[in-house]
């Protein structure tokens, strides 16, 4: 039996004990971050919600076994928050109806959902109205059964049967009341109960994952009244993935008890914040870099490729990497290297040869 097959199945219940201890330290910690934040510079803020969103969204994705172009997503988000995007790609279509999705759902956090809304996402996620080589339906709900299976094909196994079709309507209208109803408890709380609830209806034909996601972003949006995200929970569900399809699964096959899973998400929430000290540090140390060599010349193609360097782009740098992302031949790309390593801003790798590589000296060096 599934979750949602017993009666009055959304009233899920769980042992407070257990999970207001734990409540407590993230939401802790939660402020503590939001507090760091807000004392940084303009500037600083700016460059980690651009990381952060990036982050998010590219992560999303690829939960779903989907790769985005992460210097297409930061150019779409920078350009639609008013950033400047001086020497970043055009994104796809296909990435800027991503990113709208997500701006939406956290640049807009305190309004209403609603069918349309959710509609809204769900075109910009299908543009053309297809997944992969199929057709499916787009900006409306299913009307066709739903499962959640896995393995090849004849010998595939179910993990989960969503509620049949013709219920997903009522299902949807009780859970959008739900969510636009002022909270009666923690709202940290209410975002993980959402998780689950609307993953646990998948009303769509596909997408359900993604815009789980997004809804999960809104609703930790408002629990901290901001727009402004810091930190990706999608990152760190992509690192404990399969963790999270099992206690997702043993969740919808139990009782309605929801202990266990939101045990499990806030510790998904502290580890996502516990990132964002990572990413801030990041954020400070290419801010310090660029003040401090703001009176050092630089072309386009070598200011493109240290910027990428700083977000985390690619590993080991060489000139064939540099040559092929700077479009660039191999001469003009080593000329841009050598000139920075004459300048100190990069230096040569130890190994030689063929795997000729170069790393930004440290400020330590």
């Amino acid at each position: 039996m599934y979750i949602h097959e017993k009666d009055n199945w959304w009233e899920f219940t769980y042992d407070a004990e257990r999970v207001l201890p734990v409540l407590g330290e993230v939401r802790a910690k939660q402020g503590r971050v939001l507090g760091k934040m807000a004392m940084l510079g303009f500037d600083f803020r700016e460059e980690t919600l651009l990381s952060a969103l990036s982050v998010e969204l590219t992560r999303s994705s690829e939960i779903e076994g989907e790769t985005l172009n992460l210097a297409e997503v930061r150019s779409s988000i920078a350009r639609r928050l008013g950033m400047a995007t001086a020497g970043m790609p055009t994104a796809s279509r296909y990435v800027e109806g991503v990113v709208e999705m997500l701006l939406d759902a956290t640049q807009r956090y305190d309004e209403p959902l609603s069918d349309e809304r959710l509609f809204g996402w769900h075109n910009v996620l299908f543009p053309t109205g297809r997944s992969g080589l199929y057709t499916i339906e787009v900006g409306r709900y299913r009307t066709g059964d739903m499962q959640v299976v896995s393995g090849a094909m004849g010998r595939e196994r179910v993990h989960y049967r969503a509620p049949a079709a013709e219920r997903v309507p009522e299902e949807m209208e009780r859970f959008i009341t739900w969510i636009n109803t002022p909270a009666q408890t923690d709202a940290v709380i209410k975002a993980a109960i959402a998780h689950l609830w609307f993953v646990s209806i998948h009303p769509f034909d596909d997408g359900n994952g993604r815009i789980t996601r997004a809804l999960t972003d809104l609703l930790l949006a408002r629990s901290e009244h901001s727009s402004q995200r810091f930190y990706s929970m999608s990152a760190e569900i992509k690192l404990m993935q399969k963790e999270y399809y099992d206690v997702l699964e043993r969740t919808q096959k139990g009782d309605g008890d929801i202990t266990e899973w939101l045990l499990w998400f806030l510790k998904c929430l502290d580890k996502a914040l516990e990132s964002t000290e990572n990413t801030l540090e990041a954020v400070v140390h290419k801010a310090r870099f660029w003040d401090k060599h703001k009176d050092v010349a630089f072309n386009e193609r070598q200011r493109k490729l240290l910027n990428m360097q700083f977000d985390g782009f690619f590993g080991k740098l060489t000139s064939g990497k540099w040559a092929k992302i700077a479009k660039c031949s191999t001469d003009t790309a080593l000329g841009d290297i050598k000139d920075l390593v004459g300048k100190g801003i990069l230096r040569k790798n130890e190994e030689g040869g063929r795997s000729t590589s170069y790393s930004l000296v440290t400020e330590e060096e």
